[in-house]
């Protein structure tokens, strides 16, 4: 416990120590709040011929809190700009937010429902950030050239906007013509679904899978129960993109929980190879492993009725 305390203390001066410059652009006006993104510029690197993507970030919260400008989450933004890559975070609607999530059996069907919910309308979001980018060429974004990524509740919206830009959902049919994102990078998240397995109608971007295999509030498996179902990163994994022949690079942090929604800074040597080999260099590396890491940062375990 005491360690945990320390490292969250570390970790927030750390925040604080590291404000960025940003640009601020209103994305569009909802009933209920207007939505906004933030552009992080990167550090101009001498000699770097490397065609970098952009890192589009989507914050956690369960859906319920949460903010583009998190301070926790400014370290990394800073990293990512000094490697030489452009942030753009956005906002989304928070779709639970006061709404009552009940998790015994007689409930498992509506919370489903909420939480399916508060997925599509988060997507719906990202895709007008996407589309705002796309309308908006003076911003500088290569549109074929975009890594989404999110924690938690914005790594689901992460995971399902690619899945949707695959399928041309009718939500996806905001985006660019043939518009597809360079790859994907999800810390500790799960698709949402109510028609079954997920599956995609054209290959997808490589995906970075970041998952602690004790997550308590973000399935690492399966949970579910018919055609419901919270498919999280193991499952995606084994059922979906490996028996396709997929491109993913999946990390199994053993005992951790939610955790590993926060850790993107300790993860950054997974996410440069990442980057710099299956997005930029387009190489098909596979890599599935399960890591017992103790100088991984610990947080406190997080659950559902913890959350709601």
């Amino acid at each position: 416990m005491k360690r945990t305390i320390l490292t969250l203390l570390a970790t927030l001066l750390c925040a604080l120590s590291f404000a960025q410059e940003k640009t601020t652009y209103l994305v569009v006006q909802r009933d209920t709040c207007d939505l906004f993104m933030d552009v992080y510029e990167p550090v101009d690197i001498p000699g770097d011929t490397l065609d970098r993507p952009t890192i589009l970030f989507v914050f956690g919260g369960g859906f319920i809190t949460g903010r583009r400008d998190d301070p926790w989450v400014m370290p990394w933004f800073k990293l990512l700009n000094e490697n030489g890559y452009r942030v753009v975070s956005v906002d989304y609607r928070l779709g639970l937010k006061g709404v009552r999530m009940r998790f015994d059996l007689f409930h498992l069907i509506q919370s489903a429902n909420y939480t399916k919910a508060a997925v599509d309308m988060g997507v719906e979001d990202v895709f007008a950030s996407v589309r705002y980018l796309a309308d908006h060429p003076e911003l500088g974004v290569d549109m074929d050239n975009i890594v989404i990524s999110g924690s938690s509740a914005g790594a689901m919206i992460s995971l399902s906007c690619e899945l949707e830009a695959c399928n041309r959902t009718v939500r996806a049919e905001i985006l660019p013509e043939g518009f597809h994102f360079a790859g994907v990078m999800s810390f500790a998240g799960a698709i949402m679904s109510d028609t079954g397995k997920p599956a995609y109608k054209r290959t997808p971007c490589p995906q970075l899978l970041i998952h602690g295999t004790k997550d308590g509030a973000v399935a690492f498996g399966k949970m579910g129960f018919g055609r419901w179902g919270m498919f999280g990163s193991s499952y995606l994994v084994e059922e979906v993109l490996q028996p396709k022949g997929y491109t993913y690079q999946f990390y199994r942090y053993v005992d951790h929980s939610h955790d590993m929604a926060a850790n993107m800074l300790a993860n950054w040597p997974e996410e440069k190879r990442f980057l710099e080999v299956s997005v930029m260099g387009g190489k098909p590396l596979v890599i599935d492993c399960t890591v017992d890491d103790p100088t991984m940062p610990v947080w406190q375990s997080v659950s559902l009725d913890d959350i709601y």
